[in-house]
C-alpha cells in the first residue's frame, strides 16, 4: 500500500505567551493565539507500507534540500508515535516541506511545520486502516500528535483565536490539545490583521527549546504562570466584548514579558534587536499621536508583529512603507491576517 499525503498548515502568533513545559511537552501556563493566513508550511508525504521493517525509513527534504539535523529530529518524533500508531514502524516516508516564509526566524515555523506533519500522519494512518474519525476527533487528535512535536503547532491545527492549556476558569481547555476559543469573536477581531516585519531572518542564536528549559530555574517563572492565567482569562472576554483598548494592553505586556524572562533567564539572552526597539517605540509613537488602536506583539525572535484593523489598512501600510521598513531586512515585510487554518491539497500535480 502506498500513496501521497498534502496538507498546508499556518502558522500562528501566541497573544499569551506559552512559555515553560512539562512532562511530555505540556504547558507550564495556558496560551491564546491568533492563526495566521498566509504564513504556511505545505507538507507532502510520500508513503509506502512495508511489513519487513521494524523502524520507520525516513527521507526529509526542506524547500527541496536535504535537511539531516531536522530529520533526525522528525525520526525521534516518529518513534514517539509508533506507540500510540504501530504502522508508522512499517512505512517508508518521503516528507517534502516547504515554507511562505523564514524558517526559524521566531515566527513559529515548528507550529505550522508539525501541525502540517501531524495533519498529514493522521490522513495516512486513515488511509491505511480505512477508518474515518469524526471531523472532530481527527482534529483533536491530530492536535495532540503536533503538540509532541511543538507545543505550538498543537494551535495550529485550527483556525481564528485557540487557546491551549488548563486554565483556572475555564474548564474545557486541557493541556493535551488546542481548542478554538469557544465563545462568539466580535467582529472588530474577526478581520485582524498581522503585518510581520522581518528585522532579521537567520536562524535564532538561542532555540526556544533551549528558552523553555531554561524557565525551571527563572526566579519569576511561578509569577509569569500566574500572570497568563488572568491574561487568557481577560482576553477571552476582550475578545468576546471587542475592547480593542484593552487588548492592546494585554497583547503589548504579554510580548515584553516574554523577552524580560529571556533576559532574567540563567545564563540570561536577548533575541530583540536594535531594529525591535525602534519600530515598537515608532507604533506607540504613532498610535500616541493618531490615536489608531495599532498593536505590536513578538515571537521568541527579533521580528514584530504589527497587529490592526481592517477599517486602517491604508494609513497602516503607509506607516510600514514610510517608517518601519527601514528596519527591516531587505526592506521586507510579510503581508499577512487572521485565518480559517490548515487545508488538505487534493490537487497534488
Amino acid at each position: 500500500m502506498h500513496g501521497r499525503i498534502t496538507w498546508e498548515s499556518p502558522s500562528n502568533i501566541a497573544l499569551v505567551k506559552y512559555w515553560g513545559k512539562y512532562g511530555d511537552q505540556l504547558p507550564q501556563n495556558p496560551s491564546l493565539s491568533m492563526t495566521l493566513r498566509q504564513s504556511l508550511t505545505r507538507t507532502t508525504i510520500n508513503y509506502q507500507f512495508n511489513s519487513n521493517l521494524k523502524t520507520t525509513k525516513l527521507r526529509f527534504l526542506f524547500e527541496g534540500i536535504p535537511n539531516p539535523d531536522f530529520e533526525k529530529r522528525l525520526l525521534k518524533y516518529l518513534v514517539r508515535l509508533t506507540g500510540r500508531f504501530p504502522v508508522i514502524s512499517s512505512l517508508e516516508l518521503e516528507i517534502i516541506s516547504a515554507n511562505t516564509f523564514p524558517h526559524s526566524s521566531g515566527i513559529a515555523s515548528s507550529a505550522s511545520a508539525f501541525s502540517a506533519l501531524a495533519l498529514g500522519l493522521l490522513s495516512v494512518i486513515e488511509e491505511l486502516s480505512g477508518e474515518k474519525r469524526t471531523h472532530e476527533s481527527f482534529y483533536r487528535e491530530a492536535s495532540e500528535m503536533a503538540r509532541l512535536g511543538s507545543g505550538s503547532a498543537s494551535r495550529s491545527i485550527y483556525g481564528g483565536y485557540v487557546v491551549w492549556g488548563k486554565t483556572d476558569h475555564f474548564h474545557q481547555y486541557n493541556n493535551l490539545a488546542a481548542i478554538p476559543v469557544s465563545t462568539a469573536i466580535h467582529p472588530v477581531f474577526q478581520k485582524m490583521n498581522d503585518a510581520i516585519l522581518i528585522v532579521n531572518a537567520k536562524t535564532k542564536k538561542t532555540g526556544s527549546s533551549a528558552g523553555h528549559a531554561l524557565m525551571e530555574t527563572n526566579p519569576y517563572a511561578s509569577a509569569r504562570y500566574h500572570q497568563a492565567q488572568q491574561h487568557v482569562i481577560e482576553l477571552h472576554d476582550v475578545l468576546t466584548r471587542g475592547n480593542m483598548d484593552r487588548f492592546i494592553e494585554i497583547v503589548e505586556q504579554e510580548a515584553l514579558t516574554l523577552h524580560a524572562l529571556m533576559m532574567a533567564s540563567q545564563p540570561g539572552y536577548m533575541l530583540m534587536e536594535g531594529g525591535t526597539l525602534a519600530i515598537i517605540n515608532l507604533i506607540r509613537q504613532f498610535r500616541n499621536d493618531t490615536k489608531i488602536p495599532l498593536c505590536f506583539t513578538l515571537d521568541a525572535g527579533p521580528n514584530v508583529h504589527l497587529l490592526y484593523l481592517d477599517a486602517y489598512k491604508t494609513e497602516i501600510v503607509d506607516l510600514i512603507n514610510r517608517e518601519l521598513l527601514l528596519f527591516c531586512t531587505s526592506n521586507h515585510f510579510l503581508d499577512d491576517g487572521i485565518g480559517p487554518g490548515p487545508a488538505k491539497v487534493t490537487n497534488q500535480e
